[in-house]
């Protein structure tokens, strides 16, 4: 395991440029599996969640590599539908695999997919999507087995809006036999992007960026090149630790039309920024932050994984903000962990907090629970007086490329240690 240990406060300076979205590549990543042929994908973050789906896809007969931010996939000689369980246990996306392997094998066997500890986080949505395709499941103690000799459209209504579960569905759909109609369907960036790759390879989709998809099927896709859009949750991660600063930042890859409603958020807690390129935005005074209320949401509501980055900042508020998770029951721990620092911050149950403000952060030993979290104590540490020491660095990485690196290009004082 590794650690940060990280001397603060400090105030971030200078430009930085948005890596391509994780939550993008990985469903692109495994809707490669669909056809046969070779994709060179670019933008694709340097991250070990990517490192660990790619792993995957080669014990399965593909051909992969990673180099520079682009991303070569063969997927000729995939030859199994039974992806490793050790592998599938350390990556919550490997459940991205259960639509793209019963389409082209008609059979997939998956074990229980691993990940982050933030509260449940149920496959039903998943499994009901590719029953009603036609699929039958054959009961596993351990894992999801499903068999079918032939995938059908239909009406399948997703149930509170579950992202993945629409990926799975679009990705099982493209090659039913006949047409798919998707209701409640979710509409982040990354659910678009990954239409618009399946576009690419021949899919028939419509609808796409509403609630409701027709997908009619296609015979057969073919392979295609793509490029990833930016990534929204580490746009607004960095936008964040510039604001927690004070500091003057550049941002690139920062997508407008992708941010609206964290961007109200930044009018609210009265951050003032603006845009002097198309997709650039440039943080300019947070020195008068004042409180807010955070209510996470489905798209194009606040996204649930730029809550915690927004709690390390209205600890720096004047007055009472509330949070309120709606999507997760299990994202309020790093809570606790601000408090360590000198935050005031109280849980009222699974779903709803207040912070009150502002309150000086004194440096010193906090531990990420997960990817999000990790990323808020990596900000706080930033604005906190004297040493701080995050324990199980590893988890930031699995979704911010070089975080500790790019952070001390802008002045951040971060060292990158091997746990004993």
């Amino acid at each position: 395991m590794e650690k940060f240990i990280i001397e603060g406060p400090c105030v971030l300076k200078g430009d930085l440029k948005v890596s391509g979205s994780k939550n993008a590549a990985l469903p692109i990543i495994a809707a490669t599996i669909l056809a046969k042929g070779k994709y060179q994908i670019s933008n694709i973050p340097m991250i070990l969640d990517i490192e660990n789906m790619l792993s995957i896809l080669d014990d399965l007969g593909a051909r992969t590599t990673l180099k520079n931010n682009i991303c070569t996939i063969d997927t000729t000689d995939i030859n199994s539908f039974e992806p490793d369980a050790r592998k599938v246990r350390n990556i919550r996306a490997s459940i991205l695999l259960l639509g793209p392997l019963l389409a082209r094998f008609n059979e997939v066997v998956l074990d229980q997919p691993g990940g982050c500890f933030i509260g449940a986080r149920p496959v039903s949505t998943h499994l009901a999507a590719l029953i009603d395709l036609g699929a039958k499941q054959i009961e596993s103690p351990d894992s999801y087995h499903f068999r079918a000799t032939g995938l059908l459209g239909a009406k399948i209504k997703i149930e509170k809006f579950s992202v993945t579960g629409t990926e799975n569905t679009i990705m099982a759909a493209v090659l039913a036999k006949g047409t798919t109609e998707i209701q409640n369907a979710a509409t982040e960036p990354h659910v678009i992007d990954l239409c618009n790759f399946l576009i690419k390879m021949g899919a028939n989709i419509s609808g796409i960026g509403t609630h409701n998809l027709t997908i009619q099927g296609v015979q057969a896709l073919s392979s295609a090149d793509y490029k990833i859009i930016p990534d929204q949750i580490e746009a607004g991660t960095f936008v964040i630790a510039a604001a927690a600063t004070k500091g003057q930042v550049k941002i690139s890859g920062f997508i407008k039309e992708h941010q609206k409603s964290f961007l109200q958020k930044l009018d609210d807690i009265n951050i003032e920024y603006s845009f002097p390129e198309e997709d650039v935005i440039e943080i300019t005074d947070a020195t008068n932050l004042r409180a807010t209320n955070i209510v996470t949401g489905v798209s194009p509501g606040f996204p649930t994984d730029l809550q915690a980055p927004f709690g390390v900042l209205i600890t720096q508020a004047r007055g009472t903000s509330t949070i309120n998770e709606t999507v997760f029951e299990g994202r309020l721990s790093y809570l606790k962990e601000l408090n360590k620092m000198g935050a005031n911050c109280v849980i009222d149950n699974d779903h709803e907090a207040s912070v009150t403000g502002p309150t000086p952060l004194t440096g010193t030993t906090i531990e990420s629970f997960d990817l999000r979290a990790g990323a808020t104590l990596l900000i706080a540490s930033l604005i906190a007086k004297g040493e701080s020491t995050i324990e199980k660095a590893e988890r930031i990485d699995r979704g911010y490329e070089k975080i500790d690196e790019r952070l001390n290009a802008l002045g951040a004082k971060i060292r990158r240690v091997t746990a004993e």
